[in-house]
Parts: C-alpha cells; sequence; structure tokens
C-alpha cells in the first residue's frame, strides 16, 4: 500500500473486496491503490468469521513483500497472524515438498540449488567447458519448466538442433539432480504441481489444510503457479487473485497475462473487483499515467483517480548527451531540496531518501553516480549483489547445506576445498568418477569399501575424516536450539576450520578482508537469531522467537535471498532500474534515458529505434507488438512510482557501443499528453531561483551579524 489513507477507514471498493469470502475473487488493484491493506483486512475478516488463522495462505513473490505483510497483518490481527502460512510461491513449495516429497523419492532433507550450482551441473550433463552457453541452456530449461514442460515434453516440441540438444542436456540434468537429493527453484512449483496432480490424497490433504489463499501481485504468475493455485483451491474455489494487469513487467521470465484471461474461464462465479482511487500520487502524475497506459488493449479497463489534488506538473527535460543529462537531474534534486514541493497538509519532502533515478537498464547508472558522487550527494544502487551472492556467505552455505543433506554433491565440492584441507582436484576427479559409475552421492562414495582400490592411503585418509567431521557436526546442529547455542556452536566451527585465516590469505588487501569477515559475522548473527529464543532487537526490546535447532535453520537457507538491508533507513538517493523499483515509491521521480531505443528498448531485429518503417510493421508482428505493450507498462510502473513531482528526460545523443549516435525521445512522452506550456522545464528559471534564495539567505546572514556586532 502507499501513502495512509483516509482514518475512516476502507473505500467502498476496498470494503467489497474485504466482504467478499465465499468464492473466487479477483481484485484489480492499480497502482498505489491499496492492495496490501485489502489483503490483511480480508485475512482478519476471514478469522472474524470463524476460519482458523492457519487455514488461510497469504502468497507474495518476494520475501520482502511476505515480511511486510506478516508485519501488517501483525499489527492488525495481533497474535493470530503468525498462525497464518505467508509465504512465497518458492516457499509454500519447499513445505509441501517437506511433507510429501516422498511419493516422488524426495527425501525430506533435500537441497535446494542455486543458480551457480545449476550452471555447474548443466555444463556437466551438456558436457560444455562455457559457462555462457551454459547459462543460456539454464535459461531455456527455465523456461520449460515454467510452462510446465519436462525434459521428455521439450524434446517433442524442440524447433531446431540447438534446442535438441538443449532437451538432452535437461534430460540429463534431471537425472543428476535426483542422484543428488537436489531441486532447483523451478522444481519448487513444477514438483508441488506434480504432487497436486498426481496424487489425490495429497491434492485432498491440501486442499482441506487451506480453506482460503489470497495471491498477491497475479499478474506476476506464470503457467505453473495458475495450476498450482488451481489445485490448491479445487472445485470450492475460495481465492483472492490480487493484482493489475497494466503492471505485468515481467514476461521475459515466463509471467503471462494468460493467467487472468483463463480466471473467468475456470472460474464462471469469479467476481471482479476494481480499486481505481490512488493514494499515492498526485493527479497531474496519474493523468500522465492513464495517458500513456491508454493504448495498451484492456482485458479489465480501469481508469486511476486521485483526490491529493493537480500538484506540481510533469516535467520534461532534454539533454545534450547522458552526462548533461546526470547534471540536469543533480541540478533539480538540489533545486528540490532547496525549494520542496509540499502536499495537502504542507509537508515538505526535502530529505535525500525523498529522490529516485529511476532507468531502464543497470549500465545506464554510471553517469548518475558519478555526477551524484562530485556534487557530494549520497546514493545507494538498488538491486546491487546480493548478500547471499558474495563468495563468503556462499561458502558457509555450502557447509550447512551440505549438513542438511550428504548427497548434496555442488555442496559438498565447495565445503571440502574451502578452506583447503589436502583435498586436490585429482582426488576429486578420482571421487567424482567413482561416484558416477556406482551411481552413488560423493558423501555416500567416502565410505564405501571399493574407494581403497582407486585411492592412494592418504586421500582415502584425508576423505574419510572429512566426512567424519560432517557427521559429527550434523549431530551437533541437531541438538543445537536457541539463538545463543547456534551463536557459540558457528563460532567454534568458523575457529576449527580457519575460516578467518583462510579469507585473509586469500586477500592482498587487508581491508577487503576484514569486509568479508564483517559479512561473515552478520550473516552468522542472522543465522543463530533464527534459531529463536530470548532475542534483544537492536533497539534493545526482547522478543521471543520459536525455538529451533541449526540444522532446522540450515535446511531453510537457500530459499532464503536477503538478509533484511540495514540499508532501508540511510538517508541518500535511490538508483533503480524500473524493473526493481515495482512495489516502492518516492516523493520525487527522475525518469532518465527515455529515448527511443531505451525505452520502448530496440524491438525489431537488429532495429535500434522503432521509428519510421518499422513502426508500420508493428502490427504484423505478434511478438514485437507484445513486446510494446509490456516496455509501456513498464513506462506506467515508473510514471506511478512518483508520489509529489515527476520529471521526465530524454538525450539528443546517447553512447552506442564506443560511438555517440543520435537519440529521439520515447513516443511515451508524447503519449503521456502534456500540456507542452508547463511541461517544458526551463533550466535558466531553476537557476534563477537557486541563485535567488542563496542571495536571500546571504542578506539574512549578513544582517544578523551586523545586529550581534
Amino acid at each position: 500500500m502507499s501513502a495512509p489513507q483516509a482514518n475512516h477507514g476502507m473505500n467502498p471498493a476496498q470494503q467489497e473486496a474485504v466482504n467478499y469470502l465465499h468464492g473466487p475473487c479477483l481484485v484489480l488493484a492499480g497502482a498505489g491503490s491499496g492492495k496490501t491493506r485489502v489483503i490483511t483486512h480480508k485475512i482478519a475478516r476471514l478469522i472474524q468469521m470463524g476460519m482458523p488463522a492457519n487455514r488461510i495462505a497469504a502468497i507474495t513473490f518476494t520475501n520482502k513483500a511476505a515480511a511486510e505483510m506478516r508485519e501488517r497483518a501483525k499489527h492488525l490481527i495481533g497474535k493470530a497472524a503468525k498462525d497464518v502460512v505467508v509465504c512465497t510461491f518458492h516457499a509454500l513449495g519447499v513445505r509441501m515438498l517437506r511433507e510429501d516429497g516422498a511419493v516422488l523419492g524426495l527425501k525430506p532433507q533435500f537441497s535446494i540449488l542455486d543458480a551457480d550450482d545449476v550452471t555447474s551441473i548443466i555444463k556437466d550433463a551438456g558436457g560444455t567447458i562455457d559457462a555462457a552457453t551454459a547459462r543460456q541452456w539454464q535459461w531455456t530449461i527455465s523456461a520449460w519448466k515454467g510452462a510446465g514442460l519436462n525434459s521428455e515434453q521439450a524434446l517433442a516440441a524442440a524447433a531446431d538442433d540447438n534446442e535438441r540438444i538443449i532437451a538432452t542436456a535437461m534430460a540429463r540434468y534431471e537425472e543428476r539432480l535426483v542422484a543428488y537429493q537436489s531441486v532447483d527453484f523451478d522444481d519448487l512449483i513444477s514438483l508441488p504441481l506434480k504432487l497436486l496432480r498426481d496424487y489425490p490424497q495429497v491434492r485432498e490433504r491440501w486442499q482441506a489444510l487451506l480453506g482460503h489463499v489470497l495471491v498477491d501481485e497475479y499478474q506476476d504468475t506464470n503457467a505453473t503457479q495458475y495450476e498450482v493455485l488451481k489445485h490448491l483451491v479445487g472445485e470450492k474455489a475460495r481465492f483472492t487473485a490480487v493484482g493489475d494487469d497494466d503492471q505485468s513487467i515481467y514476461g521475459w521470465r515466463g509471467a503471462t497475462l494468460d493467467n487472468l484471461k483463463k480466471l473467468p474461464v475456470d472460474f464462471p462465479t469469479l467476481k471482479v473487483i476494481k480499486l481505481e482511487q490512488n493514494y499515492r500520487s498526485t493527479s497531474a502524475i496519474l493523468r500522465a499515467a492513464n495517458n500513456v497506459i491508454g493504448p495498451n488493449p484492456k482485458l479489465f479497463p480501469k481508469t486511476l483517480f486521485s483526490e491529493l489534488g493537480e500538484g506540481e506538473p510533469v516535467r520534461i527535460v532534454d539533454a545534450d548527451n547522458e552526462e548533461h543529462e546526470a547534471e540536469r537531474v543533480v541540478a533539480r534534486i538540489q533545486s528540490l531540496r532547496a525549494n520542496g514541493v509540499p502536499d495537502a497538509q504542507g509537508k515538505q519532502y526535502k530529505e535525500f531518501r525523498d529522490f529516485a533515478v529511476l532507468y531502464r537498464a543497470n549500465h545506464q547508472a554510471k553517469p548518475f553516480e558519478k555526477a551524484l558522487r562530485k556534487a557530494g550527494i549520497p546514493y545507494k544502487v538498488s538491486g546491487g549483489q546480493s548478500f547471499f551472492d558474495r563468495a563468503e556467505i556462499r561458502d558457509l552455505c555450502a557447509w550447512f547445506r551440505l549438513w542438511s543433506n550428504n548427497d548434496d554433491d555442488p555442496a559438498f565440492l565447495r565445503a571440502v576445498t574451502t578452506p583447503k584441507r589436502g583435498i586436490g582436484h585429482t582426488t576429486l576427479g578420482t571421487l567424482g568418477t567413482f561416484a558416477t559409475q556406482y551411481k552413488l552421492s560423493l558423501f555416500e562414495s567416502l565410505f564405501s569399501s571399493s574407494l581403497a582400490s582407486v585411492l592412494s592411503a592418504k586421500a582415502l585418509g584425508s576423505l574419510h575424516e572429512f566426512g567424519r567431521y560432517i557427521n559429527d557436526l550434523e549431530f551437533r546442529a541437531r541438538h543445537t536450539e536457541g539463538a545463543e547455542a547456534a551463536m557459540a556452536f558457528i563460532m567454534d566451527w568458523l575457529k576449527e576450520i580457519g575460516y578467518e585465516k583462510h579469507l585473509y590469505d586469500g586477500e592482498d588487501s587487508e581491508g577487503v578482508a576484514s569486509a568479508k569477515w564483517s559479512n561473515v559475522m552478520e550473516f552468522c548473527e542472522w543465522m543463530a537469531q533464527r534459531c529463536g529464543g530470548q532475542i534483544d532487537d537492536a533497539a534493545g526490546v526482547t522478543n521471543t522467537r520459536e525455538v529451533k535447532n541449526l540444522l532446522e535453520v540450515s535446511q531453510t537457507i537457500a530459499l532464503l535471498s536477503t538478509i533484511s538491508e540495514r540499508e532501508k533507513d540511510q538517508n541518500v538517493v535511490t538508483l533503480s532500474t524500473l524493473h526493481a523499483s515495482k512495489g516502492l515509491e518516492w516523493p520525487h521521480v527522475m525518469l532518465v534515458g527515455v529515448t527511443e531505443g531505451m525505452l520502448p528498448f530496440k524491438l525489431g531485429d537488429g532495429a535500434d529505434t522503432l521509428g519510421g518503417s518499422t513502426l508500420e510493421h508493428e502490427s504484423a508482428n505478434d511478438d514485437i507488438a507484445a513486446r510494446l505493450q509490456e516496455e509501456r507498462r513498464l513506462m506506467y510502473v515508473g510514471i506511478t512510482r512518483a508520489q509529489r513531482s515527476l520529471a521526465v528526460s530524454w538525450t539528443r545523443r546517447r553512447k552506442k557501443g564506443r560511438e555517440m549516435v543520435a537519440a529521439l525521445p520515447s513516443r511515451f512522452i508524447a503519449e503521456m499528453g502534456l500540456d507542452q506550456s508547463t511541461a517544458k522545464e526551463d533550466p535558466r528559471e531553476k537557476l534563477r531561483a537557486l541563485r535567488a534564495e542563496f542571495a536571500a539567505k546571504a542578506l539574512v546572514t549578513a544582517a544578523n551579524a551586523a545586529a550581534k556586532s
């Protein structure tokens, strides 16, 4: 949800969505229309009407969204909130597979592979040494899984030799996943679907367990997720899908608007409720947003409106090149900080955290970073490296995964070599060949009586020592409960393996090694806290969490993508891609680099822009038309991030490789339908305003000094 709503409660559409409980419901929640408020109040309403909290599931797309919803529900319904199943699709999939995966041959402690592990296994399965090729195959396999295809079906549907090669590699990849007792992120959706579709007893149990399912960001679901939802809710169809077809911007990763089209067909009694009142943005901003999205075909037409007043006109800023554009963005930030843009209550928005610079692609951030540094303005680049992507954190996660599932071969290989323990690549290569020959995991192979026939006594002894140590760690982790005990255990373990020394030995710079060790400490404290018990938070307030043992916490580690970022409270300007900005909002937003070929991104093969003849053939090319519609939705998402002021900038020239090429303003700028007499920002007026303000301040300072003397 966005800005606080009126104290008297919800508007009529929100109230209708909350009160409709006994059948399928689609809530079309426009940007800033209070969808999280509706979801949490509907949870409260269901409980009020007698449904046990543990029979309600609210499914989100990110851990961050789940945490926010859980916190909001807690404020609304108190202790009952902890029993509501609030999680991502993937987390629900993990729960289903842990509880019922045995019918598919999965042990409860199966491992969840991360993207790098998958790339490595696909390289091996496909017989390639090229990581880039393996990643391309990985994306294709992921798309097939998202569409509900296995390797056999993918091979049958292959369009050319390349797809047949990938489908063959996919078959070998599937075999390895079974052998490793592992799943990838796509399996966390496709395997639960297999459970629900092919095993009636499992399907009936889950349908009885869940009395009402709410799905947030429904427009982002892919074909497999839709099928999971259908099988979860069954014929009673007690569910609430909350989404916005105008904000569907993830088609490139499998999300499909077909899922919105299917709902009224598959559920004829579907109740459709539109949330059109926006609580975030001024009328000027919403008018531009409605105009931009207007040309797209509509599944369920709606028009956003606001009662926050007309507000500042949306500004269009042109610049000579990216560096000039960045300078103008900095000048705008400085001007708005000096003058402010008050809301209806007179509140000024002048903090650095009130500003965001949004762009289409990551590489566009560089000139803005440079200009902000030069001006001494603090900033953060959103969507940077995940905490869990850092090498030192991935090292520790490999050990945790191996405790949890001894058959996790990728985790075994990372743990046995980090830190180094005298077990070389030759030994590991021989062990791998042996394991493949006898269809064993690497860890199982350690204790095979036949292994001595292919390894030296010294190598065998080192492997046995490692295997015994892992078994000892697993036993100790299983019997270590609560935060304090877990932290003590982890610190002893890090000392035993010499991990701090390993970090310092591996870095030329002591500062880099120190930063890595600091990350390790933060991660370990966070892991320990998840073991529960009496915990003091940053404010010194004691909280009680459910007590878990360290092994239980380790089993969830691969599903967690981020540690709660402390930077959310930092007073800095945000630089972000449009995709990463979805779900967020700022008082002042600047959309930059809005040129043809960038936004919309080049759509025609070989065409850098869509001017001239490319456009003439657009209607004849369904693929280009669909991509253009998604780019238009991306522009719409960017516009609707703004609360109080919005500036859209473009450059007459932009870099393409090492050259500067001519650029045109994006067609989306014209589609915003702005009044050109107010939209064009005059930099000279800004400069005069700043000079006048500084002169006035100087006069006041001089007058005060004269009075004191």
